[in-house]
């Protein structure tokens, strides 16, 4: 069975749309109609109902939804078994949170290669809905993220928090924290959600960003208050350009791990989490 049929179908499972299958798989929609005849034909079942409303699963669809999830996987294990070659020929990929990449990573890395040394390592820096979508298509075995997107096939686990304080090129006290060069953190919905409710005064700003790294290095080109991370905040104090705004209150954001609910016993897997999730301030464990 050709993979890009079981891609065509899930996707579709997602958008519900004939159309925005199309637009994501960038084919058009015949070529999206095709597949799924094809697909319906080797399983000998209708698999969706078209209609004014949108498109919808059939009874035979629900239940091989699942299963076309774990061939998807397998597949990608499959492909990746056979490609790695050499005395590490196991690989475990890791995505991290774009904020959290600066977080002792070469010294877990470090760690990492002494715990599992016949094990190599790949890592990349992403946003969570992203990272979530590769956990599910095997691209990623682990990820450390800020937020998780429910799906049936990942487990999420709380391990870790990381805290943003205000800090201010202009005063430390909150009153005096000029909106007209006040940045906007917006890293997360935690953290938009803490923001509109504890700063109410603040919900609009003449920049708003949502990487870390981002904030800081404009708060340090062109001056101004905002929320960084508090490792951060103290580099940016002990340059001696900014202070911290100390009575504005403190924005704590979970830290999540995310793994394949198949992985989710897998000792490799479970011993990269706890290696990741000893470097962040806070962790649970």
């Amino acid at each position: 069975m050709q993979m890009e049929l079981i891609e065509t179908f899930l996707d579709l499972c997602e958008t519900q749309s004939f159309n925005q299958t199309a637009e994501r798989l960038q084919v058009t929609q015949s070529t999206v109609s095709g597949r799924v005849k094809a697909l319906e034909r080797v399983l000998d079942r209708r698999l969706f109902i078209r209609n004014r409303s949108g498109t919808s699963l059939t009874l035979e669809g629900l239940r091989f939804e699942p299963h076309a999830r774990a061939l998807r996987v397998n597949w990608s294990e499959a492909l990746r078994a056979t490609r790695d070659t050499g005395p590490t020929a196991t690989t475990l990929r890791v995505g991290l949170q774009r904020d959290l990449t600066s977080t002792r990573i070469v010294d877990w890395v470090e760690e990492f290669r002494q715990t599992l040394p016949d094990t190599s390592l790949y890592v990349e820096a992403n946003f969570s809905i992203q990272m979530c979508n590769d956990l599910m298509r095997g691209i990623l075995d682990v990820a450390m993220i800020y937020t998780p997107v429910p799906h049936p096939d990942l487990f999420f686990e709380s391990v870790a928090e990381v805290r943003f304080r205000m800090v201010s090129s202009h005063t430390d006290k909150l009153k005096d924290v000029p909106r007209e060069t006040y940045v906007k953190a917006g890293n997360s919905p935690a953290i938009e959600r803490l923001h509109k409710s504890l700063l109410p005064t603040f919900g609009t700003a003449p920049i708003s960003c949502g990487q870390d790294s981002l904030i800081a290095g404009l708060l340090t080109a062109q001056g101004g208050s905002g929320y960084v991370l508090e490792a951060t905040a103290d580099e940016l104090i002990a340059n001696g350009e900014f202070r911290l705004v100390k009575d504005a209150p403190v924005l704590p954001q979970p830290v999540y791990s995310a793994i394949h609910l198949r992985n989710r016993h897998r000792s490799s897997h479970r011993k990269l989490v706890q290696l990741l999730t000893r470097y962040f301030p806070g962790h649970s464990r």
